[in-house]
This record gives C-alpha cells, sequence and structure tokens, in this order.
C-alpha cells in the first residue's frame, strides 16, 4: 500500500547523482526518463527516434479480483462481493504474506492451503500472493540497514526461505501463482525497497526467481509491480530483466490530490510509460492494487481506470476494498460504488482467466 510521496526535491537530489550531462532547464525526472526510454529503443536496434509500440487493445473483459484481506477468514468475503456485483466471476484472489518475519514468508500452512483450494475450484481463477523481499517489511528501516540486508540477500542468505514458500506453492496446488514480489519497491513503505542499493536489489530479485523457479512442477509468474510515478526512484531503475519479469504491474491509487486522470497517465513513469515499457517486452501489464486515495468519492477516476484497463494488455485487477479505497467494502464512496458496480456488475472475466496467457520463455 502507498502511503504518501518522497518530496520530488529528494528523488530529483538522486537523479542528479546518477544523471549526466543534463542540459539547463531540463527537468531531472524527465531527463531521467528519456535516457532509459532512449536506451530501451537502442537495445533493441532502433538508436534515436523509434515509433512507440502498439498498446491500445479493442474493449474487452479483463480478470479481476479484490484484496478483501490477507488471511484465509477473507475468502468467503470475495463471494459476497460477486454476489453484490450480481454474480460478477471474480477470477483473481489476491493476498500478501505478512512479512513480519522470514516464517512469513516461508508460509502460513492453513493461509496457502486455503487460498490454494479457492484457486483450485476453478481452473479459470488465480492467487495473487504478495510476497516481501526482506525483513520486517514494515520495520521503519533505514536505507543503511536495509542496504546491508540487500547485499546478504544477493549471496544467498535468505534462499531456503523463498524455497520453503515455492515448495509449499506447490504442494498445495499453488503453483501457478502469481507473485508480486518485493512490490512498491520504488517508494518509501517497505523495507524490500529498490532506493537503497538498486544493483543488489536487482540481483537479490534474479536470486530469488531462480530459486523458486527450480521447484519441479512450478509454473509461478513474476509480477514487477511498482507505484505509478516517479516516487523514490524512477522504478526502471529497478527493473531485474525480461528473464525474470513475467509481468509488468503498477499499483495506481487516485493520488495525488487534485490531479486529473490525464496526468496520472503523461506523468513520468505513468501508465503511459508502463504500458509502453511492457510493450516493447511483449509482456501483458496489471494492477494489483488500485482504488480511491486523495481525492475522495471520484467516479470519474472510476470509470477512467477501468477503461484504461479494458483497452490496454491487461493481465488482471484487483481493487483494494477497504476504506477509503474501496467501493463494496467502504461505505465513503457511495457515488464511485455505483459506478464500479455498473461496470463489473455480472462481468464473467476473460475466458480462461489469467492462466491462459502462458508464461514467458525461460
Amino acid at each position: 500500500m502507498r502511503f504518501g510521496r518522497l518530496a520530488l526535491a529528494a528523488s530529483a537530489l538522486l537523479l542528479l547523482l546518477t544523471t549526466a550531462s543534463v542540459p539547463s532547464g531540463t527537468p531531472l525526472s524527465q531527463t531521467a526518463r528519456h535516457d532509459v526510454f532512449s536506451a530501451d529503443t537502442a537495445e533493441d536496434g532502433r538508436r534515436g527516434a523509434a515509433p512507440k509500440p502498439a498498446v491500445l487493445r479493442p474493449p474487452h473483459e479483463v480478470p479481476f479480483g479484490a484484496f478483501v484481506g490477507s488471511w484465509d477468514t477473507y475468502i468467503p468475503q470475495i463471494a459476497k462481493l460477486s454476489t453484490w456485483l450480481r454474480n460478477a466471476d471474480l477470477q483473481v484472489g489476491h493476498t500478501y504474506l505478512a512479512g513480519n518475519g522470514w516464517a512469513d514468508v516461508e508460509g502460513e500452512n492453513q493461509v496457502l492451503g486455503l487460498w490454494s483450494q479457492w484457486r483450485l475450484r476453478d481452473p479459470a481463477r488465480t492467487l495473487v500472493l504478495g510476497v516481501p523481499m526482506l525483513v520486517p517489511n514494515e520495520g521503519n528501516l533505514s536505507d543503511g540497514q536495509v542496504a546491508a540486508l540487500l547485499a546478504r540477500g544477493t549471496k544467498g542468505e535468505f534462499d531456503q526461505r523463498f524455497l520453503k514458500l515455492a515448495r509449499k506453492l506447490v504442494g498445495f496446488g499453488g503453483g501457478d501463482t502469481v507473485l508480486t514480489l518485493g512490490w512498491e519497491m520504488n517508494g518509501t513503505t517497505y523495507s524490500s525497497r529498490c532506493r537503497p542499493d538498486p544493483a543488489a536489489w536487482k540481483a537479490y530479485w534474479r536470486r530469488i526467481v531462480t530459486v523458486m523457479r527450480s521447484v519441479p512442477g512450478q509454473h509461478f509468474r513474476f509480477d514487477f509491480t511498482p507505484t505509478r510515478g516517479l516516487d523514490a526512484i524512477p522504478w526502471t531503475r529497478c527493473y531485474p530483466g525480461d528473464d525474470v519479469v513475467d509481468i509488468i504491474g503498477m499499483d495506481a491509487y487516485d493520488m495525488p490530490a487534485d490531479a486529473s486522470f490525464e496526468e496520472m497517465v503523461t506523468e513520468p513513469y505513468g501508465l503511459q510509460d508502463q504500458v509502453e515499457f511492457a510493450a516493447r517486452r511483449g509482456k501483458p501489464v496489471s494492477y494489483p492494487e488500485w482504488g480511491l486515495f486523495r481525492n475522495g468519492d471520484n467516479p470519474e477516476y472510476v470509470r477512467r481506470m477501468i477503461e484504461w484497463m479494458r483497452t490496454h494488455d491487461t493481465a488482471y485487477q484487483t481493487v483494494t476494498d477497504y476504506c477509503p479505497h474501496g467501493f463494496w467494502g467502504c461505505d465513503r464512496n457511495p457515488r464511485s460504488a455505483a459506478v464500479f458496480r455498473q461496470l463489473m456488475s455480472g462481468s464473467k472475466g476473460a475466458p480462461g482467466g489469467v492462466s491462459s496467457r502462458a508464461p514467458a520463455r525461460r
């Protein structure tokens, strides 16, 4: 969850240390963005100006669900939400590992088992699981402490934790789980963040993916999920590589205050940059967390966000459904709830669900 945004002055200072030959008067965030996407096209052998990739799709249904709680006791809430949406097919279940200690990252048997059972009742269903990379994940660790933990991770000190999680998921029938590993890494909320040492963070991500993919019977998909926009660090600096990422996600709340949807699309590292970055790599996008936040009851944002997801190559979307973000589980947003219900009621999702998309080639 994204509860705040680092001051842009701090981000600018960081970029100043990593960007050379900045023309006078050029915003640093825009310069870094230009450098990243220019390098992106150069990697494809298209140096200089290159056409933007096609990202629009004909309007279509997207596998969807909601985060209604982390523990096994919240699973019945999915059926209640479906009833509210006039029997819509919620194909995606979204939950998180707590991240208070390494035992949490290894996965609690009861929680993983019951969520995996929910998924196995319908082949079109998908479980999306938020997996912390470091613990305590919400321990207010300093950048120095995070950097030290990342260094230990790159050396393999935590490999067995992720190996145990992978084996449990496969054993419970959740071998095709989508993992939002180290979600919102470009922010400051979590210990599993990238800014303290981007190179180590990427190496550690790659190590975790390699370890989890080593388990027989797994078909995990790894979802690289930053927050929308320029947060503590441009999320492109954290991207660990096409071979270890299957989906390029984005947590996209209605923020900051007074922002228009157009600004959310066009801001540096915003929605448009996300879909273009993904399209160049032949990967779908996702929205594991989205909802209201800084602009109150905002039905226009809800309408535009659903339209955006239905007209791009979206693997899945899951709204955060509690106050202040949600619609069914929050009575503060009646106008937005009415729009969400109108647009999503009776939806059958996508044929085959998220599982119909083959994982990226290894």
